[in-house]
Formats: C-alpha cells, structure tokens, sequence
C-alpha cells in the first residue's frame, strides 16, 4: 500500500525472511494473502511480484463500473435497513471514529482504505446481490485507488462522503443514499484523477 515495494517489482521470499528474521512459511502465507487481496501477483516459476498500477485506462474503467453499481446498491439497502445493520454501516463508515491513533500517517491511510473496502463491502452485502459484490470484491477496488495517492485530505474527504451516505440511510431516503454514493464515487475519481496527467 505505501510503495516500499515499487509496483512490478520481483519480490523474493529469501529476502524478506532475512529481512523479517523469520521463516518462510510466514512470508508466503503473507504473500498469498496479499495476492488474493490484488497485491501481489504470483506468476508460475517465476515467483511473486507488487502488483502494478492502474493504468488511466483501467482507472476510468473501474470508476464507470463503480458508478453503475454502487449508487444502485446504496439505494436497494434502504429497503434492507434495520437498527443492527445500520450501526454496523455506521461503525463501518468510521463516522464515528474519525481518525486512526496510529501516528505513521501511510500506516493510517492503509488502515483507512482497509476499513473503506470494509465500508463498501458492506453496503454491497447488506442491499442483497453477491453477483454485483463478488464482481467488485474481485477488482480489489479500494486497495489500487489508494496506492494511487496518498494524502491524508483524501480519508478526510471521504469521511465527510460516508457521512452524508450514513445520514440517508438514518432518514431511510433511497434517493438520497443513490445521490450520495454517486457524489462519493465521483469526487473520489476526481481527488484521484490527476495523479495520471
């Protein structure tokens, strides 16, 4: 998530478990890990390597994608809202909980984009069709978007967003829950959207 590893790299498990102090087997039960979460790639007696970046092509792609079904799925939980969900979304959202106490800034920004794929996850499970989640989850959405940049405006702005999207789902607003993930996902492409020019 923070680029120690620049995208592409070849990453040797003899290196990291000298550099961990550690065995193997960790190290590769880490790396399969990592490669179901699309950030590490494991090529056939070759090896692993750091996945790459997003090209601008497959950015915009993802963000088109998002926007079909996101704002769809916010609006079909509305009808799916009880008082258990909805303060699961709320804790998920991290509203309430505002900033990490980690101190190392890129150590809370990896903590933010893990617990705003958890987020959105969520909404996609809780308004009811695993097709649409099993196709975002197998993008691994949240984990490239944020090796793309890094600024902590970046989790302050979406936090802002996840309120707004919270608050509809308290008013039981559907239109309001479409609009507001809509807006999420749009100023998210558009806080990112630089990095490529």
């Amino acid at each position: 998530m923070a680029l120690k590893i620049p995208p592409g790299s070849r990453i040797t498990v003899d290196t990291l478990a000298r550099e961990f102090g550690v065995s193997q087997t960790p190290i590769r039960e880490a790396l399969g890990r990592l490669e179901g979460e699309g950030l590490v790639i494991k090529t056939h007696l070759m090896g692993y390597s750091a996945a790459p970046q997003l090209t601008r092509g497959q950015f915009s792609e993802l963000y088109e994608l998002r926007l079909l079904l996101e704002p769809d799925a916010a609006r079909r939980l509305v009808a799916n809202l009880d008082g258990s969900n909805l303060a699961e979304l709320t804790e998920a959202a991290g509203v309430m909980a505002g900033r990490s106490n980690k101190t190392d800034e890129r150590a809370r920004y990896s903590e933010f984009a893990r617990q705003d794929a958890i987020f959105h996850d969520l909404i996609l499970k809780e308004a009811g069709n695993q097709l649409v989640r099993d196709i975002l989850a197998h993008q691994h959405v949240h984990f490239h978007i944020f090796r793309l940049l890094f600024h902590s405006r970046v989790t302050e702005e979406a936090l802002a967003e996840h309120e707004a999207i919270i608050t509809a789902f308290e008013h039981r607003d559907a239109d309001a829950a479409e609009r507001a993930m809509r807006v999420h996902i749009e100023r998210s492409r558009d806080r990112i959207l630089p990095v490529f020019e």
